[in-house]
């Protein structure tokens, strides 16, 4: 399996499980945060969008934070993939609101050169205040 392979789908999210359960002093694992149901929804989500199937993804990620994901930076996360979903299918002000609401969840949010290049939400990212 190469490098880029596992950081696509499954990958990613436990990168992003990772980062929650380093967040956290002293801890739970990745298995003990997979048990809870709004770190379960942020995979799902992830999944669905790395499979692009992007309404899944999208009700997914809304439930993961409604059901009150524990790092911020998993909020920040899933706040960020909800904006990509939002612009590429033109609703610019749920992108917009996204991408604050990132901001909020971790206000050293920011996006990879080459997200914040990208044609459909990048222009939206770089409108926003810093």
């Amino acid at each position: 399996m190469t490098l880029r392979l596992f950081l696509s789908g499954t990958g990613a999210a436990l990168l992003l499980l990772l980062g929650a359960c380093a967040d956290m002093q002293m801890g739970p694992g990745v298995a003990e945060a997979m048990e809870r149901p709004a770190e379960r929804a942020l995979v799902a989500g992830l999944r669905a969008y790395d499979d692009a199937t992007y309404p899944e993804a999208e009700r997914q990620l809304n439930q993961a934070l409604q059901l009150g994901l524990q790092s911020y930076r998993d909020r920040a996360a899933a706040h960020k993939f909800l904006a990509f979903i939002y612009c590429t299918s033109n609703r610019t002000r749920e992108c917009e609101a996204a991408f604050r609401a990132a901001r909020v969840a971790d206000p050293n949010f920011v996006l990879s050169k080459s997200e914040a290049g990208h044609p459909q939400w990048g222009l939206v990212y770089k409108r926003l205040p810093l």
